[in-house]
């Protein structure tokens, strides 16, 4: 499961990068003639602004000749996001709309329906897995997307909107369990990989099929009342009715059906469950998500209160990274280029904390960077992929603005 264990990275840095200093970067922030410069990505036409006049959200290029940086940033104002019927919205991806598979942040912006929305700025989202199907692309934390738990949280940060707009990112600890019908309870995990000695609930945004080896047991769950099941939530309890019990693995996964899978050394204790048993499952998370329609896994965090948090793996190693912060007024999406030596050097955690701080952030959180970084603003990528091109990954997060309401 995912609650107290890492999933692999997106890949493993592929050479030795330069070492930078806190101090470096803030002199280079001291003496610039300007915190933020629009300036032209080589080869591509600087984007436009969302409502120029009331910048309610804009994209600027910063070079920063000491080091050298090429730091893209989209500042987006809280309050047209989080008023009364606001017309932007958070929202994440899914790599072809399901777990199993990636494509490139550019597909993914553009698969969005339009009923969801028009896409305005989109930045890469979760490390995930890079193993071969059926669990390539699976986020390694927690993602809900329009409302739908599709990944479960893991011992790394997220950053998730609540229901009334605001951002917040921390550690959110699963509380997932399956009660059975003689009351015991089983912790599960969500759409990954299953380890022999747990539990995973899969759902139909997995893919074709649960992926499980032989050698454990699968029940196949249908609702017991059809009004509170799929898509599944966050923080909800759901009856499920045992439909068939499998001594096998690889179950087909269809629309209106769950898969609770028990890896084989779980079953020397498992109770026993026979079709038409009823069970109970629960999505509950610390702290409370009931009602998020927004949430990334992403890790480890920047910036909390104000203050540049101590302790990280690797701090002073330079990459490309994405990452998000903000204040009591804005949030800013942040990508700095990397691994390129005539354009940008990369961040080191050290470095992109305290650009958030130069930029008043009191929260900020890192997402996947090196050859995942990527963002796209207002129809195209913005920011230069340090292999030349797009990566294929798993998820994304995406500011949309939504569709007028039919005022009839």
């Amino acid at each position: 499961m995912k609650s107290g264990k890492n999933k692999i990275g997106c890949r493993p840095a592929e050479a030795q990068f330069h070492r930078g200093r806190v101090g470096s970067l803030l002199a280079a922030f001291l003496v610039s003639s300007a915190l933020l410069v629009a300036a032209p990505v080589p080869g591509a036409a600087a984007a436009p602004d969302e409502h120029r006049n009331g910048k309610a959200v804009f994209y600027l290029n910063e070079k920063i000749a000491d080091g050298p940086w090429s730091i893209h940033l989209v500042k987006s104002d809280r309050g047209s996001l989080e008023r009364t019927n606001a017309e932007y919205e958070w929202e994440t991806t899914l790599a072809n709309g399901m777990i199993s598979g990636m494509t490139t942040l550019s597909e993914q912006v553009k698969a969005l329906s339009p009923d969801e929305g028009r896409p305005i700025v989109a930045i890469n989202g979760d490390f995930y897995h890079s193993d071969p199907k059926p669990y390539r692309g699976d986020p390694q934390g927690l993602q809900i997307l329009q409302g739908e738990l599709v990944s479960g949280p893991s011992d790394h940060a997220c950053f998730w909107i609540d229901p009334v707009g605001k951002p917040h990112t921390s550690i959110v600890q699963p509380l997932f369990r399956v009660t059975w019908p003689g009351g015991t309870t089983t912790p599960f995990g969500l759409n990954e990989e299953r380890p022999g000695d747990g539990a995973v609930l899969y759902t139909p945004t997995l893919g074709p099929s649960s992926g499980t080896k032989s050698g454990g047991r699968e029940l196949i769950l249908q609702a017991v009342d059809p009004g509170h099941w799929l898509p599944m939530a966050v923080g909800v309890n759901v009856s499920a009715r045992v439909l068939e019990v499998r001594e096998a693995g690889d179950t087909a996964l269809k629309p209106d059906l769950m898969v609770l899978s028990l890896g084989p050394q779980l079953l020397v204790d498992a109770p026993i469950v026979r079709t038409g048993d009823v069970v109970q499952l629960s999505t509950a998370t610390v702290p409370d998500l009931v009602g998020c329609k927004t949430a990334i896994g992403g890790g480890p965090r920047l910036v909390v209160d104000g203050k540049p948090v101590n302790g990280w793996k690797s701090p002073t190693q330079r990459h490309p990274r994405t990452a998000i912060g903000w204040n009591d007024d804005y949030l800013f999406l942040v990508l700095v280029d990397g691994r390129q030596p005539g354009l940008s050097v990369g961040m080191s955690f050290q470095e992109l904390a305290a650009y958030f701080l130069k930029l008043g952030c009191t929260q900020a959180v890192n997402l996947d960077g090196g050859g995942s970084a990527s963002m796209w603003a207002f129809g195209q990528v913005v920011s230069s992929p340090s292999e030349g091109q797009e990566r294929p990954i798993a998820n994304a997060l995406v500011l949309v603005k939504k569709p007028r309401k039919d005022p009839r």
